[in-house]
């Protein structure tokens, strides 16, 4: 059986943390930030956690 091939997508949006966790980045950031407000813009810079209900999905598409 070939191998799993790794989601390119995926492994340019999601960082694996030290302890093993998934992190993304925000949505909502690209543009029309002008309207946005500052605490809103700074709030959207920061990373989050994947939601533990497609932790397993997004687990398999890194491959790991």
């Amino acid at each position: 059986m070939p191998k799993m091939k790794t989601d390119s997508g995926a492994k340019k949006r999601i960082k694996v943390t030290g302890s093993g966790k998934l992190r993304r980045g925000k949505a909502f950031r690209g543009h029309l930030m002008e309207k946005k407000s500052s605490v809103r813009a700074r709030r959207l810079g920061r990373e989050t956690d994947i939601s533990p209900a497609i932790e397993k999905k997004i687990k398999r598409m890194m491959g790991l």
